[in-house]
This record gives C-alpha cells, sequence and structure tokens, in this order.
C-alpha cells in the first residue's frame, strides 16, 4: 500500500462526488508532467490525501487501476487548457469533518517532507503546481494522526480493498459512456449529412460502409480464415473513439 496527496483546489468537487482522480496525459505545450504520470502509478488500496483550500478535507481509498479517459464533462470550463484526453482512477472518499491544516502543523510534518517532490513548502503552503505525489509513510502517519479517528477508519478499508473492486469492470463502462458521448456529437452534428452520420456510427460496430473498405483490402479474417462477408466485423488498429472523421471509415486504419 502506498499513500498519495493530491492537490484538488480547481476539481475537488467534481472529482469527491463523482468518486475519481483525473489528470491531463502531459502539460499544454506537450511534455511530461511527473505528477500526471504518477496516476499510472496508483494501485487499489492505496490511500489519498485530498488536499483542497489549504487543507486536507478528505480521505480517500483507491478502488482500481488507472485508465485511458475523457476528460470529465462535469468540469465544464476548469481546465480549459488540459488536454480531451487524461488519465482516471476509481477513489472511494470520505469528507473529514476535521478537515486539518497542515500550515498549522509544519513543525511535525517538515522533518517527513521529502526533498523530491513534496506537496507543501518548508513554511507548509501547498505547492499548486502539484497534482499527485507520493508520500512516505512517516508523513502519512503524522497526517493520519492529526486527523485522528476518521482516519482509523479509512486506513482500515484501504487494507480490506477486496479483489472484486480491484478487477471491477469500471474502464469497460468509462469505454461504453466515452464513445456513446462520442455517437451523440456526431448524430447531431449538423455539419455532416444524414448518411455520412449512419456510415460513422455503423464503423464504431465494425458494420456499414467501413466493413467494406476494410474488406476490399482484408479479404479474409487473418485469425480463423473465414471470407464470408456476413460473417466478419471489421474492427479498428486505433480506437474508434479516439479516431478522426475519415480515419473512421478508412479501410486502411482497420482489419477483419
Amino acid at each position: 500500500m502506498r499513500y498519495w496527496w493530491v492537490n484538488q483546489n480547481q476539481t475537488f468537487r467534481q472529482e469527491i462526488d463523482g468518486g475519481y482522480l483525473w489528470s491531463p496525459k502531459c502539460n499544454r505545450n506537450g511534455r511530461r508532467n511527473p505528477f500526471y504520470e504518477f496516476m499510472r502509478e496508483v494501485a487499489p488500496g492505496d490511500i489519498v490525501f485530498s488536499f483542497s483550500d489549504t487543507r486536507i478535507a478528505a480521505l480517500g481509498i483507491v478502488s482500481g487501476y488507472c485508465r485511458e479517459s475523457p476528460k470529465p464533462e462535469e468540469f465544464v470550463s476548469v481546465g480549459t487548457n488540459w488536454s480531451r484526453i487524461g488519465w482516471k482512477a476509481g477513489v472511494q472518499r470520505q469528507r473529514l469533518t476535521k478537515a486539518i491544516r497542515p500550515k498549522d502543523h509544519i513543525d511535525r510534518l517538515r522533518p517527513n517532507l521529502a526533498s523530491k517532490y513534496a506537496p507543501l513548502t518548508a513554511d507548509g503552503n501547498g505547492l499548486q503546481g502539484i497534482y499527485l505525489t507520493p508520500i512516505g509513510t512517516r508523513l502519512a502517519a503524522t497526517l493520519l494522526a492529526l486527523i485522528g479517528t476518521e482516519a482509523n477508519r479509512v486506513a482500515e478499508i484501504g487494507h480490506q480493498v477486496c479483489e472484486s473492486e480491484r478487477d471491477s469492470p469500471a474502464p469497460e463502462r468509462d469505454i461504453e459512456d466515452w464513445e456513446q458521448r462520442v455517437e451523440i456529437a456526431i448524430a447531431t452534428d449538423t455539419a455532416l449529412r444524414e448518411t455520412e452520420r449512419t456510415a460513422l456510427v455503423q464503423a464504431r460496430r465494425g458494420q456499414g460502409p467501413f466493413r467494406d473498405h476494410v474488406h476490399a483490402i482484408e479479404r479474409a479474417c487473418r485469425i480463423t480464415g473465414v471470407e464470408r462477408l456476413e460473417h466478419l466485423i471489421a474492427s479498428h488498429i486505433q480506437p474508434w473513439r479516439d479516431s478522426s472523421n475519415e480515419q473512421r471509415l478508412d479501410g486502411g486504419t482497420g482489419s477483419c
């Protein structure tokens, strides 16, 4: 089990109510950001300290591994410069009735701050350039002690995260929801002709003109050798949700 600190001044309510962490994949200039890369290291049973408005306002238990996911709709205008696709991990959270202010306890916390990627300055202010960062067991233990009995209960839950939660179908549900949102956007796009909208939606399921375009290149299933068109569906090499409209119908981007 590991401990994490997440700064959520902009998205605290959305992420707490939604039960997740979400970050872009990289900075707006396309460069890698270690505090986004850490999303790929969280694991079920890890404990997350949620920092917002100068206080640790909630504790959470990671309930699933990180996966690719679109920027949540509920962010609305928050993070307008963030990438459209990012990282998401499920977290079961509990708001704290005793939301502690780390700055008030910095003398106890300072000795346990890491020299690299620490979430606080030496005088106890939060570092807003950080989204998610790991914290050591000693710092975590001190924070849990300051929070008190509420923290004890959350820590117990962290040790009890069951295999069914670790292997939940949440990623599949997220992908289905993601693709449905894209499909609705296509179906309501008045800039497209009705025949184009229909073809693009059918392409999601490997049918329609896309299948014909793929079949013109791939005459049979590469795995089974089946040639009968009525038994074949076409698959996108690049996921349908990530493709442009042109790519969604291009036979060269798929296989039978």
